[in-house]
């Protein structure tokens, strides 16, 4: 294990899980906002 730590306080194994977690969290945002306005578009065009 490294005992190197960045600016944050986290060694590079910390930070590239905290970025797994991140990275997987912003996805699931990112699909949720495009279903919620795939559904809206369908209800409601903006644009037609």
């Amino acid at each position: 294990m490294s005992n190197r730590t960045s600016i944050s306080g986290l060694t590079d194994e910390e930070a590239q899980e905290f970025h797994q977690y991140w990275t997987q969290g912003f996805v699931g945002f990112a699909a949720v906002a495009v279903i919620a306005h795939a559904l809206v578009w369908a209800w409601r065009p903006w644009f037609s």
